[in-house]
């Protein structure tokens, strides 16, 4: 029972993970809101607001120059890293696309949060690492196409 629960150790944490990213990827895509350069919500306001508090302004500057096009990309990197994690194909390379998203958030949005333990996308971006580390070896498709592999060249 302790091997069986060792192997699948990272299960819980690319559950959490890939459901997580997967539905804040949609709920950027289906808010018209978000999807706004101006008004309550909208991607346009919220890079303005945490520009000046930003560890890296440049960042926001770059977001700001198209606001919808940077809310659809990052909501389609989310969604497809959710997906990617989920279903466990190209498990390492989806983890650090999802690391990637939470360092730059964490490096724009939330760098002002203090104390820092209070910003969530530090603990996302932790929370990704194992999985770039260990990739997902049990109950993936990249499981499946392993064994494939090794049966044909068996």
């Amino acid at each position: 029972m302790r091997a069986l629960a060792a192997r699948h150790a990272l299960l819980p944490l690319r559950i959490f993970l890939g459901v997580t990213f997967v539905y804040a990827g949609l709920d950027k895509l289906t808010d018209s809101a978000f999807l706004s350069v101006t008004g309550d919500g909208s991607i346009g306001e919220l890079m303005r607001g945490v520009r000046d508090t930003a560890a890296i302004p440049a960042m926001v500057d770059l977001a700001l120059k198209a606001p919808v096009g940077f809310a659809v990309a990052l909501a389609i990197g989310e969604l497809l890293v959710g997906l990617g994690v989920l279903a466990g194909l190209l498990t390492r390379m989806a983890a650090a696309g999802g690391a990637l998203i939470s360092l730059s958030l964490w490096l724009t949005v939330s760098w002002a949060v203090t104390p820092y333990y209070y910003g969530n996308d530090l603990i996302y971006l932790m929370a990704w690492l194992p999985l770039v580390l260990g990739g997902a070896p049990y109950l993936s498709l990249d499981s499946v196409i392993r064994s494939r592999r090794s049966r044909r060249t068996a």
